[in-house]
């Protein structure tokens, strides 16, 4: 029986998700009360999350991050990197119950990383790749709660220098490089400074990749394709290579060697990407385009590209034209 006299009261002593499952019990003073609770009970074991618990509910992160790898994240680019980034994540919080891990317990976590020397913003790529592990099961309904660290916010990190190459700098680069006789390293910084690729972007380039007078760009980082027109000389190169060795070999290291030997100095952690900034820089001071360089870079947003905008002639020129001291009529002040 569900219900029974206990001395002067009556006991509702009830399984609503069978032996099982949650024990529920409760004394009343009538068999009434005791009867409508019972009924509560059972009703709200079949709409009440909390009467009914599942075992999803108990999923570890670690499933959930292989529940998402396998549904999703095997086909992000970088897909291996970032499982095992979110792996190791898991691991340092302890495995927890995913819906019961603590914004607090994270931050703390993050603190000790931070103190150890890791930098802010591989931080914040942990941070966002967790994030979407969650809200993507959310979307397709894996699981039917928020995400627990959506209140955590990533840190606040200051602008980077935006570094980039002078003309001068970049006939050193060449020359250094030249000297060398490592025809790969060559090529593809000339295809870097020429296009505003990135580096394996420029390395991953085939036969069939270049035509037209163009090089087309595919498997890109934003998923999208790009051709970009490139000079004659720079066309004919590249065909006679590709004839030659049918791809470029991977030379990064090299290239990078090559750098550490020229004047050009350089904020840490930055070497191959200078091209492309130099590309980007170079575009806008020579009067190009925001939106053809959006286009050229291929950047999703506006956002990215407007770095460079500060380095159009125009914009430089409305400094000295639009700024107070400019309006200013009185000659002795004027002068300055």
């Amino acid at each position: 029986m569900t219900i029974k006299k206990v001395d002067k009261n009556w006991l509702v002593d009830v399984y609503p998700n069978g032996r099982n499952g949650k024990r529920v019990r409760k004394k009343f003073n009538t068999r009434v009360e005791a009867q409508r609770f019972e009924k509560y009970v059972l009703n709200k074991s079949f709409d009440d999350k909390d009467w009914n618990p599942s075992k999803e509910v108990n999923r570890k992160l670690s499933k959930l991050i292989d529940i998402w790898f396998e549904s999703h994240g095997r086909y992000l680019k970088g897909a291996s990197q970032r499982v095992r980034t979110l792996r190791n994540l898991d691991r340092r919080l302890g495995s927890p119950i995913a819906k019961k891990i603590s914004p607090s317990n994270y931050m703390l976590e993050r603190s000790s990383r931070i103190e150890s020397g890791v930098t802010p913003k591989t931080c914040n790529n942990e941070l966002g790749y967790l994030n979407a592990v969650f809200n993507e099961l959310e979307r397709i309904q894996t699981i039917d709660y928020s995400n627990p660290l959506k209140g955590v916010r990533p840190i606040k990190i200051s602008e980077k220098e935006l570094s980039w190459l002078t003309s001068a700098q970049i006939e050193e680069l060449l020359l250094t490089i030249d000297k060398t006789g490592n025809e790969h390293v060559s090529l593809i910084t000339r295809v870097c400074l020429s296009t505003g690729a990135r580096w394996g972007e420029a390395e991953g380039l085939t036969a069939k990749n270049i035509r037209n007078g163009q090089v087309d760009f595919t498997d890109t980082k934003s998923g999208k394709n790009r051709s970009i027109p490139i000079s004659d000389t720079l066309f004919k190169q590249l065909e006679e290579h590709m004839k030659k060795h049918g791809r470029f070999f991977d030379c990064i290291k090299s290239f990078r060697k090559y750098l550490k030997t020229t004047n050009i100095k350089l904020p840490q952690g930055q070497s191959s990407h200078v091209l492309r900034h130099s590309f980007s820089s170079h575009f806008m001071m020579n009067s190009g385009n925001i939106l053809t360089l959006q286009k050229i870079l291929g950047h999703s947003t506006i956002i990215m590209t407007m770095r460079y905008a500060h380095l159009a002639p125009e914009h430089l020129q409305d400094a000295k034209k639009l700024n107070p001291m400019s309006i200013i009529k009185n000659s002795n002040m004027h002068s300055y």
